[in-house]
Formats: structure tokens, sequence, C-alpha cells
């Protein structure tokens, strides 16, 4: 049974994102670091800064654009998932910040990274 088209596109916005993440020169930690409270996309550092990256990938601009999906409710998430992460990992002293990537659809696809899109 094929997965959902929606998590396929997801996906595909995912690894975009990621490889250019790395192309920016972040190293990449975990994807989709999932707790019970909820999800992060992408779990990346840049030097010494852990970076939470919430992904969004969407055809068009219809509904507000990717950036316009990251509300504060969804801020709030990322940002209690993201303190799980640091305690868990034992990272609770190091620098972090949360960074958006907004994948529009296309051949190729388009993608603009937002760094330090939101405080938490």
């Amino acid at each position: 049974m094929g997965r959902d088209p929606r998590q396929r596109v997801g996906q595909d916005g995912e690894d975009a994102a990621c490889a250019e993440l790395r192309r920016r020169g972040y190293e990449i930690l975990a994807r989709r670091y999932r707790t019970r409270r909820g999800e992060i996309d992408i779990v990346a550092r840049e030097g010494r800064t852990v970076v939470f990256v919430e992904v969004k990938t969407r055809a068009d601009d219809r509904f507000g654009g990717g950036a316009a999906a990251v509300t504060w409710r969804k801020q709030r998430t990322i940002a209690m998932v993201a303190t799980e992460f640091l305690e868990r990992t034992g990272a609770g002293n190091v620098p972090c910040r949360f960074d958006v990537v907004v994948v529009s659809r296309g051949t190729p696809p388009r993608l603009e990274v937002f760094t330090n899109a939101f405080g938490g």
C-alpha cells in the first residue's frame, strides 16, 4: 500500500531542505525527531549552534505560503520538543535557534531559508 501523497510531498520537501542546509554547511543531526509532544522536521548544527528546522512544502501561495503556516501554536510545540531534545542529548548549554525552510514545488524546487525565524 502506498503512502499518502501529502506525506510524499513532505518527504520530498525535507529531502530538498536537507540538501540545501548541507550546501550551506549545516550538519544534519536528526530528521523527524518525535516525542509525545510533537515532531521537529530537522535538527541540525551550524558551527556550535543547534538549529531546529521546520520545513513547509507548498505547491503555491494560495493559503499564505509556507512561512505563514508556522503559527504561534506550531512554534510553541517546536520549542517544547526542542527543549526535550536538548535535555535528552545533554546539549542544554549550547546556543540554539529556530529556522524555517519553505520549499516551493517546481522543477527545480525553490527554497527559502529563514534563519532565526522565531524565538522559543
